[in-house]
């Protein structure tokens, strides 16, 4: 019995949603969130035109309000505005106004009107973003464009941080269906390393550290090369000195050879 009361009350919220779209509009709302307090029914909803569903001294409010007490049976409904702060970054802003700039203008505009949201999101800051149009654009041949900009994860649990929607356009050929996800640059990242003081500090020292160690090692390479010049002097003196004893041996043999010559001259006289 639990089981079902529980899938009974995700169908009436869903239908609540629906609802709340429907009388609003397209574009109007990005999401709706319905909480249960002890008081009654608290249903909050993000929208970056607030002054358009409260309506002129909350006519249109306290009339949605009324609908959803006697529609769906709740208690004690209490509606909540919260206002986007940069709608380039909500996901479903952006595929709600493509899908009613598709529906005004036509299906054969898609391009233009593609490449103007995409700039208008590049320029707000976004680190990544992919926009997917499907359907009958611009032949009778189904089909899908994409156009993306930027780093965007598609895998692992850094994914469920990009903010997904979908959207839906009536034309003329057919419906046409929208995909958006956006990656705003607010996300902390487990890959993304971002420079801090502290670290910039840390590279400054050992900056520092390596120039100590060059200036270290450059007097140690200049008396290296002075003991390498004292060597060849060393080296040099020697092989005068065995020259020098090899012509003195020289010198004795010829001297040894001269007594020699003399007593063949005696013998020949």
């Amino acid at each position: 019995m639990e089981e079902k009361k529980f899938v009974q009350l995700k169908k009436d919220e869903f239908n609540v949603r629906e609802f709340i779209k429907k009388e609003l509009g397209k574009g109007k709302m990005s999401s709706i969130r319905i909480e249960y307090t002890p008081i009654g029914e608290k249903i909050i909803i993000t929208t970056n035109k607030p002054g358009y569903v409260i309506g002129r001294k909350g006519e249109r409010i306290t009339a949605l309000t009324e609908t959803l007490r006697k529609r769906f049976s709740l208690e004690n409904p209490h509606i909540e505005m919260q206002e986007i702060e940069k709608p380039e970054f909500d996901s479903q802003y952006i595929a709600d106004e493509i899908a009613s700039s598709l529906e005004r203008f036509g299906s054969m505009r898609f391009k233009v009107i593609a490449y103007r949201m995409l700039e208008r999101i590049v320029k707000a800051g976004v680190l990544g973003v992919e926009i997917r149009i499907s359907g009958k654009l611009p032949s009778e041949r189904a089909r899908t464009w994409r156009f993306a900009y930027g780093y965007l994860k598609k895998a692992g649990d850094t994914a469920k941080m990009v903010n997904r929607a979908e959207s839906k356009a009536g034309t003329q050929k057919g419906i046409v269906g929208i995909k958006v996800a956006i990656l705003s640059p607010d996300t902390k990242l487990h890959d993304q390393i971002n420079v801090d003081e502290a670290l910039s500090k840390i590279k400054e020292n050992l900056g520092e550290e390596k120039k100590d160690e060059e200036e270290n090692d450059e007097p140690e390479e200049a008396g290296d090369k002075k003991k390498s010049k004292t060597k060849k002097v060393k080296k040099t003196n020697k092989e005068t000195i065995t020259t020098t004893s090899e012509g003195g041996e020289d010198k004795s043999e010829v001297d040894k050879d001269k007594p020699q010559k003399k007593e063949n001259k005696e013998k020949k006289k």
